[in-house]
């Protein structure tokens, strides 16, 4: 018959021992973590520089044209953020959000939806772009550029405050530079005025007709629809033919263009970011986000910036221009399996030796201290 063996009773001192052990371990391991490269990180890598090399040309455009940027609605120097106030603004805009999105980072996070959506190299994309958030424009451009994708873009080219509402310099300029520049290789399809029914409605006719004058200026074609479902149909008939026989795997939305989000309304059903499938329980509206939605296309929602900022650990509001690389979208500290496990096993063992065996009792007495004879266990 085998016999094993038991203290009496389990040390004091080696429970506070074994106490003291977890504590130290626990601290190790959350001070000892390691950093892990995303997925995607080489492209995502490539996607910011090129994000952030664009940004710099279209700095020293603005330069040459005599702009200065202010050092309070633009902290960053870009020369990236537009005015308060223009004959082209289309709406009240949040000059925090577009600060936040002076940042290159953001083609990674671009990358990393597009990646997560099921895009592939040489596959078609949807893009709706308007000039409110010009600079996530140009994240979502690079990552196209970098993925190797075939972009089908429409523009409008009215931006709410803090865009491309400098009359001289719309998004369409902006694309046309980069463009002409050699930074980027795309061009919009279409392009249209922008704001209420992608007709400029409420602006005045000198804003309308600056925006014209640039599209035509562009050689872009200008789109003209005759009111809000003219202009989804327009919109949606321009990808399906551009597309041919190849299938759009996802659609990107930028900001918030009324045909593209369906209007105030449809803005808000879709969550920022990725969306995989159509929004439950959400209103019936009408736009080109819910008819791809509606097909199982993956729709790429970017709003709310500052929110999506957070979640992928980019800077909100930056005082500077971050560097290529900073953020979560690239790589996350992590807990190192090794230390872990390490301790694991140490903090096994002691309870082993201590409680379920003699092993600890007799350690105990080599040091010289008598807890009681071993009581034995059948």
């Amino acid at each position: 018959m085998k016999i094993y063996w038991r203290p009496k009773q389990v040390s004091r001192i080696a429970l506070v021992a074994i106490a003291a052990l977890s504590l130290c371990g626990f601290l190790a391991v959350e001070r000892f973590k390691v950093q892990t490269k995303g997925r995607y990180y080489k492209e995502k890598m490539a996607a910011s520089r090129l994000a952030a090399d664009a940004f710099a040309t279209l700095g020293r455009e603005r330069q040459k044209q005599k702009h200065k940027p202010d050092p309070i609605s633009d902290p960053t120097g870009s020369g990236l953020m537009g005015e308060l106030m223009t004959p082209v603004t289309s709406n009240s805009g949040s000059l925090r959000a577009k600060q936040t999105t002076i940042n290159p980072n953001f083609a990674a996070v671009v990358v990393d939806m597009l990646r997560r959506g099921g895009v592939e190299k040489g596959d078609t994309v949807a893009i709706g772009f308007s000039g409110s958030f010009p600079a996530l424009n140009v994240s979502v451009l690079a990552a196209m550029q970098v993925l190797e994708l075939r972009p089908l873009i429409i523009s409008s080219n009215a931006a709410s405050q803090w865009g491309a509402n400098d009359p001289s310099f719309l998004w369409i300029d902006w694309e046309r530079t980069l463009v002409e520049k050699k930074v980027l290789a795309f061009r919009s399809l279409a392009a249209s005025i922008g704001g209420i029914e992608d007709r400029g409605l409420g602006m005045s006719a000198d804003g309308r007709q600056v925006i014209v004058s640039a599209i035509e200026k562009s050689g872009v074609p200008y789109m003209e629809p005759k009111d809000y479902q003219d202009s989804v149909a327009m919109r949606m008939k321009i990808y399906q033919d551009a597309a041919g026989d190849q299938p759009i795997k996802a659609y990107v939305n930028v900001g918030g263009g009324t045909t593209s989000v369906g209007t105030k309304v449809g803005k808000h059903i879709f969550q920022p970011g990725l969306n995989l499938r159509p929004p439950v329980g959400g209103p019936a509206i009408d736009s080109i986000m819910s008819r791809f939605a509606d097909e199982g296309v993956p729709v790429i929602h970017l709003i709310n910036v500052n929110q999506i900022a957070r979640r992928y650990g980019l800077a909100v509001t930056p005082a500077e221009m971050p560097p290529v690389g900073q953020g979560t979208v690239f790589s996350r500290a992590e807990y190192n399996p090794w230390i872990a496990g390490g301790l694991l096993l140490a903090i096994l063992a002691a309870l082993y030796a201590f409680v379920r065996s003699d092993v600890g009792f007799r350690l105990m007495q080599l040091g010289g201290r008598k807890r009681g004879n071993p009581e034995p266990m059948v």
